[in-house]
C-alpha cells in the first residue's frame, strides 16, 4: 500500500521529542509527499526535514494566526492540495495549536488522517509506574503563581493520575505548590528531557522530589512531565475536597460553622475537616 498522501487530505503528523531516530518511516513519507507543512516553528521544522532529506514548502501556523490561516488551508484542500500539520515536537494538538484548522478542515467535510508517533504525556506515563487505566491531561498550569495553586487545589481530590507539563523555570514553585495542594506524602514522578542525552526519571512523593529538584541543579534544567498519582479512594477525595472548602469558608466563617458547612458541601466527615485551616 502507497503511503503517498492523498488529494484533499490534512494529515495530523507525529514528531519526535527529541531523538530524531523516532520519526516513523510513514511520517517521513507523508511529510515528503504532501503540497505543504504547516509548522509552528518553520525553523525548527525545516531543520527536521533537512535531517531526513525531506524538501517541502513551510507554512507558518501558530496560535497567533491559526484563526486567520485555517479558511485560506481549507481552501487549498478544497482545490486537491495535501497539507500536513506538525508541532515543535511530539503529536500536534496536544498543548499545542492545530485543533482549529483541524475542526475546520472537517467542518468542509475534508478527511483529515492521523500519522501517530511520539507524545511525551504518552511516553512519561509509559514509564512512570502509576496507575494509568485512568489519568487526565492537565497540560501547563497557569504561570500566575495564584492561579496555579487555585488550579491544583481543584484537583486535589481527582483519584486519576494527573499529568502536567512544565517548564524550566517554574518546575521549582510547581513542586511547591503541588506538595502544598497534594500533601508532600503523595505519590509522584518527575520525567525530565525524556528521549534526549540527559534523560531523567524520578519517583517518589512529592516532598522527596521537590528536595530533590531543589538540591540539584541539573534536575531544573529542560522540559518536564509532571506524574501525580490520584487520591486514593472516594473516601479521601471527599476530604481534600472538605478542607479546601473549609480553607475558603474559614476566611469568613467561625471554625465550627465553616467545618460544618464544609462536610454539608463535600459530603466529608466533619471531624476530618475542623482545625485544618490553623
Amino acid at each position: 500500500m502507497s503511503n503517498a498522501a492523498s488529494p484533499g487530505c490534512l494529515y495530523v503528523v507525529a514528531t519526535p521529542i527529541g531523538n530524531l531516530a523516532d520519526l516513523s518511516p510513514r511520517a517521513q513519507e507523508t511529510l515528503r509527499t504532501v503540497d505543504a507543512v504547516c509548522a509552528e516553528d518553520t525553523r525548527h521544522s525545516r531543520q527536521l526535514l533537512a535531517h531526513f532529506g525531506i524538501e517541502r514548502p513551510l507554512l507558518a501556523l501558530h496560535e497567533h494566526n491559526e484563526d486567520e490561516l485555517a479558511g485560506r488551508l481549507v481552501a487549498r484542500m478544497q482545490a486537491g492540495e495535501s497539507l500536513a500539520v506538525v508541532s515543535d515536537a511530539g503529536t500536534p494538538l496536544v498543548s499545542d495549536p492545530g485543533y482549529r484548522l483541524v475542526r475546520a478542515a472537517r467542518q468542509a467535510g475534508l478527511k483529515v488522517s492521523p500519522v501517530p508517533g511520539p507524545s511525551a504525556l504518552i511516553a512519561a506515563l509509559s514509564v512512570a509506574g502509576l496507575p494509568s487505566d485512568r489519568f487526565a491531561f492537565e497540560g501547563f498550569l497557569p504561570a500566575k503563581a495564584s492561579a496555579r495553586r487555585e488550579r491544583l487545589a481543584a484537583l486535589a481530590g481527582d483519584t486519576r493520575t494527573l499529568i502536567f507539563y512544565e517548564s524550566a523555570h517554574r518546575i521549582d514553585e510547581m513542586l511547591a505548590d503541588a506538595v502544598a495542594a497534594f500533601g508532600g506524602e503523595r505519590p509522584a514522578v518527575l520525567a525530565r528531557e525524556l528521549t534526549k542525552l540527559f534523560e531523567t526519571v524520578l519517583d517518589g512523593s512529592l516532598a522527596e522530589l521537590q528536595a530533590r529538584v531543589g538540591a540539584d541543579a541539573n534536575q531544573r534544567k529542560g522540559e518536564f512531565v509532571v506524574m501525580v498519582q490520584g487520591a486514593a479512594d472516594e473516601g479521601e477525595a471527599k476530604i481534600v475536597e472538605g478542607r479546601r472548602v473549609y480553607a475558603l469558608l474559614g476566611a469568613h466563617l467561625p471554625p465550627s460553622t465553616a467545618a460544618k458547612l464544609a462536610a454539608e458541601i463535600s459530603g466529608a466527615p466533619r471531624k476530618a475537616l475542623y482545625g485544618q485551616s490553623g
